[in-house]
Formats: C-alpha cells, sequence, structure tokens
C-alpha cells in the first residue's frame, strides 16, 4: 500500500504563485511514476503532470509552460510549482502514484488539497 498526503493548499490572487506538495510513504518503490490531477464540481477528474522515475514529465496543455512537477526522492515528497496561476486553475488537486508505460496509470490517491484563484 502506498499513503499520499498532500499540503499547501490556499486562496491566491490571479497571477500569483502557488507550490503544493505530496508527501509519499509505504511502499512507494514500487511506484515508476507520480502525478497530480484535478478536479471541479460536476467534472471529471483530470491529469495535469506527471513524472516517471527515469524523469519524463508530462503536461496537459492547459499548465504547459506554467507548472512544474518535480520530486525530492530522499524525501520522497513530489511537487507541484504552479506560477501566472488562472481563475480556471480553480480546483481540488489530487496527488497520485502509479506506473508508466508509454501512458500514466495512477493507482493510488491522496485526499486532495483545494487550491482557489481569484480574479
Amino acid at each position: 500500500q502506498v499513503q499520499l498526503v498532500e499540503s499547501g493548499g490556499g486562496l491566491v490572487q490571479a497571477g500569483w504563485s502557488l507550490s503544493i506538495s505530496c508527501a509519499a510513504s509505504g511502499s512507494i518503490t514500487s511506484l515508476n511514476a507520480m502525478g497530480w490531477y484535478r478536479q471541479v464540481p460536476g467534472a471529471q477528474r483530470e491529469l495535469v503532470a506527471f513524472l516517471t522515475r527515469g524523469g519524463v514529465t508530462n503536461y496537459s496543455d492547459a499548465v504547459k509552460g506554467r507548472f512544474t512537477i518535480f520530486r525530492d526522492n530522499p524525501k520522497n515528497t513530489l511537487y507541484l510549482q504552479m506560477s501566472s496561476l488562472k481563475a480556471e486553475d480553480t480546483a481540488v488537486y489530487f496527488c497520485s502514484g502509479g506506473y508508466y508505460s508509454g501512458s500514466y496509470s495512477p493507482h493510488y490517491w491522496g485526499q486532495g488539497t483545494q487550491v482557489t484563484v481569484s480574479s
């Protein structure tokens, strides 16, 4: 089992930056990729970015160039650095742990952290 705990969400103004983090514990060596998803009420959860153990990254078109995903391996922590935030980035952000084999498949989820961007 893998446990994921997000932190760092909050309320910011449009154009500001915010970083959220995800502390991983448990059988994390079984994973070869981690990612961030986001969800707004009434919509499906959408992939924001993922990072593989080999260093492959992928971003959704909506955040490409503004968000950066990275990992602190000694701390077993995944981060999402968000800049030039827009009102449409408002969502609950979920950390995930999973597997990459040509595409990313999440198997574990955190509880989510709310990010609200005021315009």
